[in-house]
């Protein structure tokens, strides 16, 4: 069955998103080669030990795009999406039993204590299941692309001190970023995005400058899976392409790419070593 296009020139996997648990997502998402979350995991573990040595205390980490909780399980049980996918696979296993052993895993095993994961993505299936497995420990069923957050909607955002992402950035754009960074009246979270090549950082990196961020990109690239199709290959190349962007070595090898980007208030200092 052919992939559709998202809008964003993007695969469209809507319908894995839809399931009361994350066995269809693990499945579809190993057999592209997905990877950015794993490759993430050291730089946003990273984001998390400098905050806590920065402000002493352990931060509050909002995942935008968050799906079933895959970036919060990876960093909190300090594991492998080979080893999540794995745990996903029995078609057999009912939901709720999914859900007993996350919750029992996430207790037994968090490497992560003390520090809170907000989940934010427009699926709410994906969000109750990794909220009730434990993953999250909150979450925000909200587009934000659309409208602004209600008021219990902010008060979940304003917690937040840390807001990272690992795909959502297109999906996404300023709009959503301005608002998770004003939910708070005076505080400014900290940010960390993976954003493909396709896209850039370049309007969110503005309208964050005006809310007094400073940006940079840490260096390399960041391979986020295989092309889903010849079709999504096709239209991701004419985008860099027509954006000057050189593929060499990278995207023409048949995989989608992303950079990351770090923002925190001026008054927080960047450090890329």
């Amino acid at each position: 069955m052919p992939v559709p296009l998202h809008t964003t020139g993007k695969a469209s996997f809507d319908d894995i998103y839809s399931r009361p648990d994350p066995r269809d997502y693990y499945a579809r998402m190993s057999e592209l080669d997905y990877r950015i979350p794993e490759l993430a995991k050291p730089h946003l573990r990273r984001q998390i030990g400098e905050y806590r040595a920065a402000t002493g205390a352990a931060p509050d980490v909002l995942d935008i795009g968050c799906s079933y909780g895959v970036n919060a399980a990876l960093l909190r049980l300090d594991t492998s999406l080979a080893e999540l996918a794995g745990s996903y696979a029995d078609p057999d296993t009912a939901t709720d039993e999914l859900i007993a052993r996350d919750r029992a895993r996430v207790a037994g095993a968090d490497t992560l204590p003390g520090v809170r994961f907000i989940g934010m993505d427009a699926s709410a299936p994906a969000l109750e299941y990794a909220r009730a497995a434990g993953l999250l420990d909150a979450v925000v069923h909200a587009d934000l692309e659309a409208t602004d957050p209600t008021d219990a909607q902010r008060a979940v955002l304003a917690s937040a001190d840390l807001v990272v992402s690992t795909g959502c950035i297109g999906y996404v754009t300023e709009k959503t970023i301005v608002r998770i960074a004003t939910a708070h009246p005076e505080r400014r979270p900290w940010m960390a995005h993976f954003v493909l090549r396709m896209y850039g950082f370049g309007p969110i990196e503005a309208d964050l400058a005006a809310l007094g961020y400073r940006t940079e990109r840490i260096p390399g690239e960041f391979a986020q899976r295989r092309f889903a199709s010849a079709a999504e290959r096709e239209q991701v190349l004419g985008t860099l392409a027509s954006n000057g962007i050189d593929t060499t070595g990278l995207e023409d090898e048949g995989w989608l790419y992303a950079d990351l980007y770090v923002s925190r208030p001026l008054s927080s200092p960047i450090s890329t070593e």
